[in-house]
């Protein structure tokens, strides 16, 4: 945990925003993932971690923004609990590690929210992503689950986006710890990357170093050969020379802190020239967005300038043709890369993206496209000293999507469909850094994962 003073700010800071009502927070409880006893490793809410940095199960928190009062609710251990997990702390004393002085078993907990509400207090909750959780709220209010739905506020939504989108420095470390943990995740990604592997084996060893490092995966592994699928979890091609190797993979910190971080490579260590051509493209979108990366300006615009900086390459490479910025504004790039440039990181892989992707990566300034492609942006919105961003331009021949297109003539002033198909087995390309808005630019977070082909044949020779 950090210091209590940490969370205690928050809460204030949360609290100040809000001004009136009570604010409610339910933490997880443990699933089971084929019979009762037998459970998912925990992971406790994010937004009950940024608040009060209690991973334990089986909590309850509420602000009083009247008042100022703050509560957790949970119940202390018994003497089964301590034959199988061994002594515990008391609620009590979980409590005032962040800085809470009230706290009352769960029991009470219904009671108390169901005595708010008939004082007509408004009861504030953030958007519901379990189940079990709506459940269990429904239970506590005494109301149909359907009708939780109601009570989430979206004052409280874009409270909490404005507090947790700006990192603090001890966030920034936490951070920078999971991207040293990806470091030795991709490097070692690299060097197993050799024809005759099964992809399941580097996927399991990537897996398991983020479990060394002190945390899990912040997302299930992507790794495959066959990169043009964005989110590809089919760990079962066997590595031949020829192929390029998409490892897209972070961790974890103890603290629930994110990495997110892409390579992709040649397998068996060399590029090809025409594995190397596409390559570059990537390449140069991915650091030319980290050249123009800085506070005010929209993140969109950062997806443009990569979008336009790919069109350009694969002109070049006989691809694409025409005007670049028209080609952009019509959405052609998007066969190539049909998804957005990147997202807000930190308790999240994909930052609070349970409140809600419109409220995280978009506002009253600038709205979601609905362009094909342009409407998987994640993040547009204006860039602020503290934000974590992800940065990962991409380049993919998916035959199903190139066959669509071409049988529609979709674009044909700015797509060589022709030449295209010879580029139909290629695969896909991406490159992902996590980048931290400064007060003058940006930085990549972490030590350098190598990238450009030098250092990654390098790397692999090693």
């Amino acid at each position: 945990m950090f210091k209590l003073e940490v969370y205690k700010n928050r809460r204030k800071d949360l609290m100040r925003k809000m001004g009136n009502g009570l604010i409610f927070f339910p933490g997880n409880t443990e699933v089971s993932f084929n019979y009762p006893a037998n459970t998912y490793h925990f992971r406790q809410d994010s937004n009950f971690l940024y608040f009060f940095g209690l991973n334990q199960p089986d909590l309850a928190a509420v602000l009083d923004a009247n008042t100022g009062k703050e509560y957790i609710f949970g119940n202390d251990v018994d003497m089964d609990d301590i034959i199988w997990m061994g002594p515990q702390p008391s609620i009590k004393d979980r409590a005032a590690k962040c800085g809470v002085e009230n706290t009352a078993p769960f029991s009470e907990l219904s009671g108390f929210l169901q005595n708010a509400q008939n004082k007509g207090q408004q009861i504030h909750i953030l958007p519901v992503y379990r189940g079990d959780t709506t459940i269990q709220l429904a239970d506590l209010l005494g109301i149909h689950h359907s009708e939780v739905k109601k009570l989430i506020s979206e004052q409280l939504i874009k409270a909490v986006v404005s507090l947790r989108e700006i990192k603090d420095e001890y966030e920034i470390a936490e951070i920078e710890k999971a991207v040293e943990t990806a470091y030795k995740m991709h490097t070692t990604s690299m060097k197993m990357a050799k024809p005759g592997i099964i992809e399941q084996e580097i996927a399991g060893v990537v897996e398991g170093i983020a479990i060394s490092g002190g945390g899990p995966v912040s997302f299930p592994v992507i790794l495959s050969v066959r990169g043009e699928t964005l989110h590809n979890h089919h760990h079962n091609n066997i590595l031949q020379i020829g192929q390029m190797m998409v490892t897209d993979a972070g961790c974890e910190t103890q603290m629930g802190y994110a990495s997110d971080i892409t390579r992709t490579v040649p397998v068996g260590g060399k590029f090809n020239e025409r594995q190397k051509a596409v390559y570059e493209i990537v390449l140069k979108a991915n650091e030319e967005v980290i050249k123009q990366c800085k506070p005010g300006i929209f993140y969109r615009d950062m997806h443009f300038w990569a979008a336009k900086t790919i069109v350009n390459g694969l002109k070049e490479l006989g691809l694409m043709k025409g005007d670049t910025d028209a080609a952009v504004a019509a959405g052609a790039h998007a066969l190539f890369m049909p998804h957005g440039l990147g997202h807000q990181m930190g308790l999240d892989v994909h930052d609070m993206e349970g409140l809600g992707e419109n409220y995280v990566g978009y506002d009253e300034e600038i709205q979601r496209s609905e362009q094909f492609g342009l409407a998987f942006l994640r993040m547009a919105k204006r860039l602020k000293p503290g934000m974590v961003m992800t940065d990962e331009p991409g380049i993919y021949f998916i035959p199903a999507l190139i066959d669509l297109w071409k049988s529609e003539s979709k674009h044909t002033g700015f797509i060589n469909y022709d030449k295209l198909e010879s580029y139909k087995d290629f695969g896909g390309i991406r490159i992902e850094d996590d980048l931290l808005i400064t007060e003058n630019g940006c930085r990549v977070l972490g030590t350098p994962i190598p990238k450009t082909v030098e250092e990654i044949e390098k790397t692999m020779g090693e």
